[in-house]
């Protein structure tokens, strides 16, 4: 029997999630969850640069690409240091841990935790690995990755580390969603919709 090799179980999970066939490809504009709302931000080139190898963290990770489980991969990238890697993909992670935190705090910490003692692929060299074929399968690279190394800092600093990540989250939440809820109420009202119409939030079926 054929083993699954990583290329294999990226196309499996891009047609699962409904993104098509084609690997680590976007449109130019992506839809960001900001709590309730769904927000139209660029799709920027560090976010394309990363895109596979955050895909690849879903795999490892076991996390959905529903809101919680997006806050969730958030978190765990933070918990390894992706904000050293790039401030950009920093911001993204505090984009989506937002909406998590909002949602299940509890596991938006879990997943921090996680983080604190594994590794991601988002260095220039293990994205190279990655690409020249290093792993071969799935649970390969998630041996690599997910609890492979010793916590360098004591939890209580690391709560710290974490408690920073959540308010600098909460502000960037604030300052997206709050001109979004704004625009959307007075476009509902703008279309004849009621009051109460325009501030009842949108149902969605894709929590976690």
């Amino acid at each position: 029997m054929k083993i699954a090799t990583l290329q294999d179980e990226l196309g499996a999970f891009y047609r699962r999630s409904g993104f098509g066939d084609v690997i680590g490809t976007r449109p130019r504009t992506v839809r960001v969850y900001t709590g309730c709302l769904l927000v139209p931000m660029p799709n920027i080139e560090a976010r394309r640069r990363f895109l596979k190898y955050h895909d690849l963290h879903h795999l490892v990770t076991g996390y959905s690409i529903g809101r919680i489980g997006e806050g969730e991969v958030s978190a765990w990238e933070l918990g390894t240091g992706s904000f050293f890697v790039s401030p950009a993909l920093g911001l993204m992670n505090l984009i989506a841990l937002s909406t998590g935190l909002v949602l299940d705090r509890r596991r938006m910490w879990k997943a921090f935790r996680l983080g604190c003692n594994s590794r991601n692929l988002y260095s220039a060299a293990t994205r190279a690995d990655v690409d020249s074929g290093r792993w071969a399968d799935l649970p390969a690279l998630r041996h690599a990755l997910v609890k492979s190394r010793e916590p360098t800092l004591p939890v209580a600093l690391r709560a710290v580390e974490f408690f920073i990540y959540a308010a600098l989250a909460m502000l960037i939440h604030a300052a997206i969603a709050i001109p979004a809820l704004i625009t959307r109420f007075v476009t509902d009202i703008l279309l004849g919709h009621s009051i109460f119409e325009a501030v009842k939030p949108k149902k969605r079926g894709d929590l976690y």
